[in-house]
Parts: structure tokens; sequence; C-alpha cells
């Protein structure tokens, strides 16, 4: 895990200390004993881990300034993107969401006897209160842009920021979440592309430049329904 990890890293122009690397791992093997009791993640073997979860994720440390920001991962899952972030950049102020209690139980655990610092709530997105009061707010594999912009972009201040992790399709679902990115205070700044596992990843970078409508979010239900 650790080798792929550190080929993968300097592949990519990532930066990691010994330390670093051998806390992602550490992480990763915890992760990887907790999925046989529980749903975490399809991927399973240490070398995957390590390329398609923590390269993945610390690709994003090159799409933004992360240093000294307060971060909030929306539907963190098992902690993706947000913990690889945390690891790679420790000054982050990170806040972990999932609507799924047991994850979030499991990472809250898991980070203290790592000794990583996280907020990890478990709540539904457009019920968590704290809206525009971080920095940049980070997704990955939620849901179409359209609904994800609704989740996301509240709880980012004026001048902050909204990363999207998307694939293939990101050209497509840019096009059907212009009026949401818009109307929710949103502007896209620019699309960070790299590549991994001889595929092509797109980080969405959209700029907060005025306040998110009191209305939004609407109720999931509604959000999915009828999205902006």
């Amino acid at each position: 895990m650790e080798a792929t990890l550190r080929e993968e890293c300097a592949r990519l122009g990532v930066a990691l200390t010994d330390g670093q690397a051998a806390r992602l791992c550490a992480f990763g093997q915890a992760l990887l004993e907790q999925n046989k009791v529980m749903n975490l993640t399809a991927i399973t073997e240490p070398q995957a881990v390590a390329r398609l979860h923590f390269a993945d994720c610390l690709a994003l440390l090159n799409a933004a300034e992360f240093k000294n920001k307060s971060v909030i991962d929306v539907g963190c899952g098992a902690g993706f993107p947000g913990v690889p972030l945390k690891l790679g950049e420790p000054s982050i102020d990170l806040t972990l969401l999932d609507s799924l209690q047991k994850r979030i139980l499991w990472l809250d655990r898991t980070l203290n006897e790592l000794g990583v610092s996280a907020h990890c709530v478990a709540a539904r997105a457009e019920e968590y209160p704290h809206r525009e009061q971080f920095d940049i707010a980070v997704s990955r594999a939620v849901a179409r842009l359209n609904v994800l912009a609704e989740l996301c972009l509240p709880f980012v201040k004026v001048g902050g920021c909204f990363l999207a992790m998307k694939a293939a399709a990101a050209e497509q679902e840019l096009d059907e979440a212009k009026r949401a990115v818009a109307l929710l205070g949103g502007k896209l700044e620019k699309t960070y592309e790299y590549e991994l596992d001889g595929a092509c990843r797109r980080v969405l970078v959209f700029r907060k430049t005025k306040p998110t409508p009191k209305q939004y979010p609407r109720r999931f239900a509604k959000i999915k329904q009828q999205p902006l």
C-alpha cells in the first residue's frame, strides 16, 4: 500500500512526509479491517486503496489552497476525500458530514485512535445548520452536480470554494447544473484534470461569489425531484 501511495503521489506532484504516508496506510488498514463487518468500500485490494482512494483524494491539494482552511466533506462515506486531505494537509480544520451514524461513529473512533482531529457529524446535509461557515466544501461520488451544488454551496463562505470530484460525465453535468450553481451564488473558476488508473479525472472548482438565498437548500426529496 505504501509503495503504491508514494509512487502515485510522486506522479501527481503531491508531497508526503514519511509520517503522513504511514498514517494514511494505518487508516487504510483500519478501513479494510472494518470493511469485513461494515460496507465501507468495494475496493479491498491494498494497492487499489492507495491508488483509487488515497491518491485520488490527495490530488485535490493541487486544485485549491487548503492550508489553514476550514473544510467540510459533504457525504463523506468512509472518509473520502476528507481524511486523506487532512492527513496530507494537517492544518485543515475538517468536518466530516454523513447521514449514516454508524459510519460517522467508526470514523470518529478510528481518527481518535490515529491522533487525527476532525469534527465527525451524523446529519443530512440539507439539515445541518452551519451555512456559509466554511472556506471549502468538497464532495466525492455523492450525486449529480445539479443536486450536489444545492447540498454543498450553502455551506461555503462568500469568497470560498466548492470542489466537486467528477469523471467522464463532468462536462454534461456542468451544462445541466449551470443555472443551479449561479442561483446558489457560485461561479465555475476552473477545472483541474489529472489522470488516474488510465482514466481522466476532473475537479470542478466553483468560487462562491455571493450569498446563497435563504430558501436553499430545500428538503432532499424536493432537491431530487426538482433539481434547480
